[in-house]
């Protein structure tokens, strides 16, 4: 079984609330103090294609598309120790990704199903259902769709079947509960949070292991992608700001705490009987 993860690099959602600050020309977070982190659905899907291959057996090729900054989440893959790691460089952003700073979900599922296709014999590609910083949720379809795969979401846990290899059993969570399906490979597999697949931390002789390991590149020109290929999308960023909110406290004065709870009981009243 040869599966594929997909990995993108986001800002560290972590960062403390105060320090969050965003471009509005740019449409775009502005990097400031926090760092550059792997997507923690896409370490979700990680972590779900290791323990599939603990079990199965098989190999893991894991796959970026981005700046040369991506690098990082593909040595964080290779510290725990999965089979190959390629990096897609943004060498060639539309006008529009210039101006903003991002990929449109389309031109990263051309450039990730071009990829796959020149790596050649997958069967099984997995990606995070969303990722952490613009939230959209459509690469997974939308790299199903160029592909010509079927597509499964929200997944929670993969395990082959009992009757054929070929045949994948994956537990997805839905509103109503858990449901079970079973796909026939290649297929594509939007991955979700779940208790059991947590992200494992590498050790640290693996971690500097990971940096003497060949890491592939390679550029658009070399998967034969247009530059501005799915640039044109149907929906687009006009404004992006921080919300504005405005608080007021009022102290409830008095020399003693029944002076200061009728006056608090008194203000009470008096919004009720205003509203």
């Amino acid at each position: 079984m040869n599966i594929l993860v997909c990995l993108k690099q986001i800002l560290d959602p972590e960062i403390p609330p105060r320090d969050f600050r965003v471009d509005a020309e740019r449409l775009e977070a502005q990097r400031g103090a926090a760092g550059l982190v792997m997507n923690i659905f896409c370490a979700n899907a990680l972590e779900t294609a290791l323990q599939f291959r603990e079990r199965v057996g098989g190999k893991i090729t894991v796959l970026s598309f981005g700046e040369e900054t991506a690098e990082e989440v593909l040595r964080k893959a290779l510290a725990l120790r999965v089979d190959n790691a390629v990096l897609v460089t943004q060498d060639s952003p539309s006008e529009k990704e210039k101006k903003s700073g991002r990929a449109e979900p389309m031109r990263v599922a051309r450039v990730l199903a071009a990829a796959a296709r020149k790596l050649g014999d997958i069967d099984l590609v997995l990606v995070g259902r969303e990722a952490g910083d613009w939230g959209e949720g459509q690469t997974g379809g939308l790299l199903a769709e160029e592909l010509g795969w079927p597509c499964v979401s929200f997944a929670e846990h993969l395990e082959r079947s009992a009757s054929n290899p070929k045949v994948l059993q994956v537990r997805r969570q839905t509103e109503n509960g858990i449901e079970v399906l079973e796909g026939a490979c290649p297929l594509v597999v939007t991955v979700t949070n779940h208790e059991h697949n947590v992200p494992r931390i590498p050790k640290t002789r693996d971690v500097m292991m990971a940096y003497r390991q060949p890491l592939t590149r390679w550029s658009l020109a070399e998967l034969a992608v247009e530059p501005s290929s799915g640039a044109s999308v149907a929906a687009e960023v006009v404004a992006l700001t921080i919300p504005h909110k405005e608080s007021r406290c009022e102290f409830a004065a008095g020399e003693t705490l029944e002076e200061r709870v009728t006056v608090f009981a008194e203000r009470i009243m008096s919004v009720m009987r205003s509203a």
